[in-house]
């Protein structure tokens, strides 16, 4: 709808969609040797690629590095950060799902078994 992908794939940049396919081994792998900053969750020797340097990082950090080619100082990583903080109720809206009048609705509606109300109160003991 914003056209993010469209401008990242236009760039160069390699994205993936999120969910367990890196966790479950099926991702692209990047050519041996490499330095890359990844969004992952998890990091162990040769997940990405033989001998490669991953350097898991947030999705800020990430963007930044990818401006920049590299990873950013700390002065560097501030200045842009600035920039982020200046839009952080636009750009961090979907995060907060307890506000979406959609989600809200939605959630309101979901109707849980006897069964799974039981199961979560003995796990609350």
């Amino acid at each position: 709808e914003e056209g993010y992908y469209s401008i990242f794939g236009t760039s160069g940049a390699r994205t993936e969609m999120p969910g367990c396919s890196l966790c479950m081994g099926n991702q692209a792998r990047v050519a041996p040797g490499c330095t890359v900053v990844s969004t992952s969750t998890r990091n162990f020797p040769n997940r990405l690629g033989q001998g490669a340097n991953v350097y898991l990082a947030s999705a800020e950090l990430a963007a930044i590095a990818s401006i920049l080619g590299r990873l950013p100082t700390m002065e560097e990583y501030l200045k842009y950060m600035n920039t982020v903080n200046a839009t952080a109720a636009d750009t961090y809206r979907y995060l907060n799902f307890d506000e979406l009048p959609d989600f809200v609705a939605s959630a309101n509606s979901v109707e849980i078994s006897a069964e799974m109300k039981a199961a979560a109160a003995k796990l609350q003991k």
